[in-house]
């Protein structure tokens, strides 16, 4: 894929001017997003991601439009369970609802700058050593049996070693005051809680990025794709929070489709790194073609549809569950 430094420039150009659009629109004047503002938001974000893929599929094929699609999707779908952890570091710290814009706003910015540096190193490991797949593979496949056992607690989404580093070194205050980080209490600076939680959102970007970038170096190795699929999935996060934050205890088979996918693309990385085998105890380090390799295709159909399974799946039992307790009445189970 021949991607000139213009084609760079306007893609970077773009989602500055997103961010832009972002701090100075909604951001900077701290309130709650109603519904129908982050649900047209949410569109407006998607619409521009989906206008970006298919001048991608114009400029340089249909294979390499598809590659974009399904890492913006896996990258996206990765992102709703990241908002299950903001959730509860937002509930933690009892975050008001109307400064909540601007924590996420930073987190995403940090998410930007972790993930291009981790898709920066992954290319370039990628390029080194084709065995690197392997690591990538085996370590999606760990990931996604965690999912099968994911669960969250408030303290732990709080109290982050990063977090208790900070309390040691700066003063605290006891509550927030207003959108500050740093305010002045007895002739000292003293840390609010607001740069707190800012820095958990921070520390789990840490882990995000570690999850998501090999995820999406399953599906396409080019590093344009990746940074776009990346930058165009998080752009809309903090209005998929606010559009999303009463139903995301909804979803609850999310994380079983989550596993499914990383599961999914971790085989595929290792049926890759087995056809550029270079392991000497692997096939005496000859390639291993006996496997074929999965098309984007068939990735794309795979993600989608485990998705749209898994999201009708868990809707339908939230249904279920809701019916039950009305038909049980209020004094079941006493």
């Amino acid at each position: 894929m021949d991607v000139s430094l213009l084609a760079w420039v306007v893609t970077i150009g773009l989602i500055v001017a997103m961010l832009a659009v972002d701090l100075f629109g909604h951001v900077r004047k701290p309130h709650a997003p109603t519904l129908r503002e982050a649900a047209l938001w949410s569109i407006a974000y998607v619409a521009i991601a989906v206008v970006f893929g298919l001048v991608v599929w114009w400029l340089w094929g249909g294979e390499f439009g598809a590659e974009y699609f399904a890492g913006y999707v896996t990258e996206k779908s990765l992102s709703v369970d990241n908002l299950f952890v903001f959730v509860l570091i937002m509930g933690a710290f009892a975050v008001p609802r109307q400064n909540q814009q601007k924590v996420l706003f930073v987190g995403i910015i940090l998410a930007l700058v972790l993930r291009t540096v981790f898709i920066l190193v992954g290319a370039e490991l990628v390029n080194a050593w084709a065995w690197i797949f392997y690591i990538f593979g085996a370590f999606l496949i760990w990931t996604a049996i965690g999912q099968l056992r994911h669960t969250g607690q408030q303290d732990e989404a709080k109290e982050t070693w990063l977090v208790r580093s900070v309390r040691r070194v700066f003063p605290v205050t006891d509550g927030f005051h207003g959108d500050r980080v740093w305010v002045r209490h007895d002739g000292r600076w003293h840390m609010t809680p607001m740069l707190l939680v800012m820095v958990a959102i921070g520390s789990a970007d840490i882990l995000f990025a570690i999850d998501s970038i090999p995820a999406i170096f399953g599906l396409t190795q080019e590093v344009f794709l990746i940074f776009a699929a990346n930058a165009f999935s998080l752009l809309g996060l903090r209005q998929l929070f606010f559009l999303i934050d009463g139903l995301l205890d909804r979803l609850v088979y999310l994380n079983y489709g989550l596993a499914a996918i990383l599961a999914f693309i971790g085989a595929k990385l290792v049926i890759h790194a087995l056809h550029e085998n270079e392991v000497p105890f692997i096939n005496g380090g000859e390639p291993v073609h006996a496997i074929p390799e999965v098309s984007i295709a068939v990735s794309l159909t795979f993600i989608i549809s485990v998705l749209v399974i898994t999201t009708v799946a868990s809707l339908l039992k939230s249904r279920s569950d809701a019916r039950g307790r009305l038909t049980a009445g209020p004094g079941a189970g006493a």
